[in-house]
């Protein structure tokens, strides 16, 4: 089963050397042990554009979907064989970059 790991930063600052290094080695481990599908860093918040094309009249946005404190910083996306394992993943990469994980499956 495959799930979004998704990182939440509070802080106007992007990731230290230090931290860097250590979702690098998670990121190796990962591959290494088949868990591994995707991930990337995301740019800051306001660095969003926002489409709304419902209704068939398109409308952008500048900056992000949602103000807020909290914001999507990153993301992994993980094969696992159950959530157990995915939430022990989680709780390493939390660890390794030092910032909130939320786990969701996807479906």
């Amino acid at each position: 089963m495959q799930y979004l790991l998704s990182v939440i930063h509070d802080r106007p600052s992007l990731a230290v050397p230090e931290e860097e290094a250590a979702i690098d080695v998670f990121n190796e481990r990962l591959q290494g042990e088949g868990n591994w599908v995707f991930a990337g860093g995301l740019a800051m918040p306001d660095t969003a554009t926002v489409l709304d094309n419902r209704g068939g009249q398109g409308l952008v946005t500048d900056g992000p979907f949602l103000e807020s404190k909290e914001y999507l910083a990153g993301f992994w996306v993980i094969e696992a064989p159950d959530l157990d394992v995915a939430l022990a993943l989680a709780a390493e990469g939390s660890r390794a970059c030092n910032r909130k994980v939320e786990v969701r499956p996807f479906l």
